[in-house]
C-alpha cells in the first residue's frame, strides 16, 4: 500500500482538508453532551424555559455547523479517492502494456483484469473512507473520554478499562480477517478465469456439448469463493455483536456508579446523562471504525495485489545508450553488420546459436537456432504442432528475450534497438485473428496513422478482402464488433494482414495467419504478397506445405530445432521431416509436381 501513496501527491491539499473537516465536526460534536447536561442541571431543574431554548438553539447551530463540515469533508475526500483511483488505473494500464509476453503468460490475463476493475475499487473505497473516518473516530473516542475526565474522574476510569478492550477486539479481528480478504480475491480470480474461458469458448463448449460440466466447474469455483467470503464475513460478524457487549456492560457500570455519585451529591444528573452520551458515542463511533477496519483489511489486501503487478518487471529492457553507439559503429563498418565474409550489406535477419526458454521450463522451446535471411526473401517456416514455429517469428520484433545467442536485424541485435525503432519495421499479423470494436477504417489505422483511403484499399486488394468489403456496401465505415464477430475466420484473417500491409513494414511476419482461406484464396494471396511486396522479407509460418513451398528458404522446425534449411526441391531431398509433411498432405505425384515447379 505504501508504494501506491504516491498518487496521493497531487491530492495533498484535499487529502489534508477531508480529515481537518472531518475532526472540525467530531469537535462541535463533542460539545453536544455538555449542552445537554447543562439543560438539563440548569434549564430542566430551573423550569427555565427560556434558557431550554438558548441552549436547543445552540444544538441546532452545531448541528448545522457540523452538517457543513461533513459535506466539505465529504467533497474532499471523494475528489481524492477518485482522483487516486485514476491515476492508479491508468499507470497499472499503462505498465501491464509495458510488460512483455513472458510477464503476461506468467501473471494470467484473469488476474490482470481483477486487479485493474476490482481490487483498484476496493482500494479507492478505502482511501475514501480511511480520510473521512480514521481520524474522525479514533478523536471522537479520545475525545470523550478526555471529556468524560472532566467531567467526573471516577466515572470516567470506566473509559480507561473499555476503551482498550475495544481496541484489543477491533485489531484482533484486523489481523485475522487481512490474509483472508487476500484468500477470496485470489478465489475471485479463479472464478473470472473459469467465466472468461466459458465465454471465449462459448462455441466450443456447445459444439461438445459441454454446458453441464463447465456449470459444475463454474459452480465448484463459484462455491469456493462463497465458503471463503462466509468465513471472513463471520470473523468479521465477531465485531459488532462483541463490541456492543463491552460498550453495554461500561454503560450499565456508568450508570450504576453515576446513580452512586448523584444519589451521595457528587454529581449531577446531567452530568451522568453526559457521561453516557459519550459512551454511547465512543459506541457508535467504534461500531464505524469496525466497518472501516473491515474495509481497509479488503483494500490493503488488494492494494498488494495491485502493488505485485507493479513489481512486475518487464525483461524487455531497452539498451538507448547501446542503440546510438551501434549506428556508430555501423557507419564506420560501413554497414558490415554482422557479415563476415565480405559481403557490405548485412542480413536482414540473423539468428546465432540462439537457444530459448519460456519462463519456468526446464527444457528448451527452441535451441540452436542459426540461420540468415537476405532483404526482400520471403521466408517459410515449417514444422510439427509445439515445434517452436510462432516463437521463432515472435523473437525477431523482440516480443520475447533470446536466452541465450542473438537476434541481429539490419546487422544491429534487436536487444540494441529502441522498441519503438524496431517494431516500425514489422508488420505482424498473429496466430489469431484479432480486430477490434470501430469501423474497418478505425482498424486499418492501426497498421499506419496518417493511412489514406488509397493505401487502405491497396493494402485490402493484396490481402484479398476488398471483394467482400465491397459486397457490405459500407465502405471503410463498415462497422466491426469487439473482436471482429460480425465477421467469419476467413474476413477476419485477410482484415488483419491488410491492417499490417498498410504501413508497408520492411519485414512481415504472417503467424499461420491464412489458416481459415480455402486454397484458391491462399493461393492468390501469397501471389498478391510476392508481386507487390518486392523489397518486403516475408516471413511465413504455415502448416500447410503448398503455402511455403515456393518461398526462397524453407525453415523446417522440430521439436525446437532447425532440422532443415533451403528450397522445396532441395528439402525434399535433404530433409526427412520435411518430406513427411509434404506426403502426408500432399500425394507423391503432386509432391513431384511441385518439386519440378
Amino acid at each position: 500500500m505504501k508504494k501506491l501513496l504516491k498518487y496521493l501527491r497531487d491530492y495533498k491539499l484535499e487529502s489534508i482538508l477531508g480529515p481537518l473537516f472531518k475532526m472540525l465536526e467530531a469537535s462541535f460534536e463533542l460539545f453536544v453532551p455538555l449542552v445537554m447536561a447543562k439543560i438539563i442541571d440548569v434549564g430542566i431543574k430551573n423550569q427555565d424555559g427560556a434558557y431550554i431554548l438558548k441552549m436547543g438553539g445552540i444544538l441546532v447551530a452545531l448541528g448545522i455547523i457540523g452538517l457543513v463540515c461533513s459535506l466539505t469533508a465529504q467533497f474532499f475526500s471523494a475528489k481524492a479517492a477518485v482522483g487516486f483511483g485514476t491515476a492508479v488505473r491508468n499507470d497499472l494500464f499503462k505498465h501491464i502494456n509495458s510488460l512483455s509476453y513472458r510477464e503476461i503468460d506468467t501473471v494470467g490475463t484473469s488476474t490482470l483484469i481483477t486487479r485493474m476493475t476490482s481490487d483498484i475499487n476496493q482500494v479507492q473505497s478505502g482511501v475514501n473512507l480511511v480520510l473521512r473516518l480514521f481520524l474522525r473516530s479514533p478523536f471522537i473516542v479520545f475525545g470523550a473520554m478526555i471529556m468524560a475526565f472532566t467531567i467526573n474522574v471516577k466515572a470516567a476510569l470506566v473509559f480507561v478499562v473499555a476503551i482498550p478492550m475495544l481496541s484489543v477486539v477491533v485489531f484482533g479481528i484486523l489481523l485475522i480477517s487481512m490474509p483472508l480478504y487476500k484468500k477470496v480475491q485470489k478465489q475471485l480470480d479463479q472464478v473470472l478465469l473459469t467465466t472468461r474461458e466459458n465465454l471465449l469458448g462459448a462455441r466450443v463448449v456447445r459444439a461438445f456439448n459441454r454446458q453441464q460440466d463447465e456449470m459444475e466447474k463454474f459452480d465448484t469455483e463459484n462455491s469456493l469463493l462463497v465458503n471463503f467470503q462466509v468465513f471472513v464475513g463471520k470473523v468479521s460478524a465477531l465485531m459488532n455483536p462483541i463490541t456492543y457487549v463491552i460498550i453495554n456492560g461500561a454503560i450499565i457500570v456508568l450508570i450504576q456508579t453515576g446513580a452512586w455519585q448523584v444519589e451521595n451529591g457528587m454529581i449531577t444528573q446531567g452530568a451522568v446523562v453526559a457521561l453516557v452520551n459519550y459512551m454511547s458515542q465512543i459506541l457508535v463511533e467504534l461500531v464505524k471504525l469496525a466497518n472501516l477496519i473491515i474495509t481497509i483489511s479488503k483494500s490493503l489486501a488488494c492494494a498488494n495485489r495491485v502493488s505485485d503487478v507493479f513489481e512486475e518487471k518487464s525483461s524487455i529492457i531497452e539498451r538507448k545508450g547501446q542503440w546510438r553507439k551501434a549506428q556508430l559503429s555501423e557507419k564506420a563498418s560501413g554497414g558490415n553488420g554482422t557479415e563476415e565474409d565480405g559481403d557490405n550489406t548485412p542480413a536482414k535477419v540473423e539468428f546465432r546459436n540462439m537457444n530459448f526458454y519460456y519462463a519456468g521450463a526446464s527444457e528448451p522451446s527452441l535451441s540452436q537456432i542459426s540461420f540468415k535471411v537476405q532483404k526482400g526473401q520471403t521466408i517459410g517456416i515449417i514444422g510439427g504442432t509445439g515445434s517452436g514455429k510462432s516463437t521463432l517469428v515472435n523473437l525477431i520484433p523482440r516480443f520475447y528475450d533470446a536466452t541465450d545467442g542473438t537476434v541481429f536485424v539490419d546487422g544491429v541485435d534487436v536487444k540494441n534497438y529502441p522498441l519503438s525503432v524496431l517494431r516500425e519495421k514489422f508488420g505482424v499479423v498473429p496466430q489469431k485473428a484479432v480486430l477490434f470494436k470501430g469501423t474497418l477504417k478505425d482498424n486499418m489505422l492501426w497498421g499506419k496513422k496518417d493511412a489514406s483511403e488509397q493505401e487502405i484499399y491497396e493494402a485490402l486488394d493484396i490481402a484479398q478482402a476488398r471483394e467482400f468489403v465491397d459486397g457490405k456496401e459500407q465502405g471503410l465505415g463498415l462497422k466491426i464488433q469487439q473482436g471482429g464477430g460480425n465477421l467469419s475466420g476467413g474476413q477476419k484473417q485477410r482484415l488483419t494482414i491488410a491492417r499490417a500491409l498498410v504501413r508497408k513494414p520492411e519485414i512481415l511476419i504472417l503467424d499461420d495467419s491464412a489458416s481459415a482461406l480455402d486454397f484458391a484464396t491462399d493461393a492468390a494471396l501469397r501471389k498478391a504478397i510476392r508481386e507487390s511486396t518486392k523489397n518486403m522479407t516475408v516471413f511465413l509460418v504455415s502448416q500447410r506445405a503448398t503455402t511455403i513451398k515456393n518461398a526462397d528458404q524453407i525453415l523446417v522446425l522440430d521439436d525446437g530445432k532447425l532440422v532443415g534449411a533451403g528450397t522445396h526441391r532441395q528439402l525434399l531431398d535433404s530433409c526427412e521431416v520435411y518430406r513427411e509433411i509434404c506426403f502426408s498432405q500432399l500425394s507423391e505425384k503432386e509432391v513431384r509436381q511441385h518439386e519440378r515447379q
